[in-house]
């Protein structure tokens, strides 16, 4: 899908190219395909939900929702008011993975590895506690 000269002018000004950056930003077909999908995307809340907490130093407790748009910015209103940095870490290779599938045309959700962990290993293991989280792509406005 073509994307028009005033979106590729949004772009550079969104993220202060230069006109040769732009350039060569435009010349990477992957950040056409990328852009030309970026309104659906849009469209779509990622959801890390906490399955099981034990130990945690930030509290957080099975339940507990962590909201990103879709590009993966953390919506922080909705998400809970301390977030543990090994959280957010853990969380950003499924992310990526996700909008993986939906550029691809997949649905997001076909994901085969749902969950993942915080990176402290837990009492039994010399650590303080674990959490870990799933994943789920949602339309944006659903359940928030």
């Amino acid at each position: 899908m073509a994307v028009e000269e005033s979106v590729w002018r949004y772009y550079q000004k969104l993220l202060g190219y230069t006109d040769e950056e732009l350039e060569k930003f435009r010349a990477n077909p992957g950040n056409e395909d990328v852009i030309s999908k970026a309104p659906a995307l849009t469209q779509r809340t990622i959801v890390f939900e906490v399955v099981s907490s034990h130990g945690c130093a930030s509290q957080h407790k099975v339940g507990d929702k962590f909201y990103f748009d879709g590009s993966g910015n953390l919506i922080t209103k909705l998400s809970p008011k301390k977030i543990c940095i090994s959280a957010l870490t853990a969380m950003a290779p499924l992310i990526t993975a996700a909008n993986e599938l939906f550029y691809a045309g997949v649905d997001s959700n076909a994901l085969r590895f749902r969950r993942t962990g915080c990176h402290d290993v837990g009492l039994q293991c010399g650590g303080w506690g674990h959490v870990a989280f799933q994943i789920k792509v949602q339309a944006r406005g659903k359940s928030q």
